[in-house]
């Protein structure tokens, strides 16, 4: 299975290297930008997620006090 796996990326490189150069910059565009987006609001709402835990721990704890 990786077998087929490279071979495809190997194909898929191949395609994109006889590309010209701006239309390179596009598909690059057109896939690290989206990734970059949602791995950002990813790693936006995991932060938001554990400042929400470490709030109500706190709070928690100044009420038991």
């Amino acid at each position: 299975m990786w077998r087929a796996v490279a071979d495809w990326w190997d194909s898929v490189e191949l395609w994109v290297t006889q590309l010209a150069f701006p239309f390179q910059v596009l598909l690059a565009l057109a896939v690290v930008l989206p990734v970059c987006w949602f791995a950002a609001a990813g790693v936006d709402r995991l932060v938001g997620l554990g400042l929400a835990a470490v709030a109500r721990s706190r709070q928690g704890a100044r009420s038991r006090h």
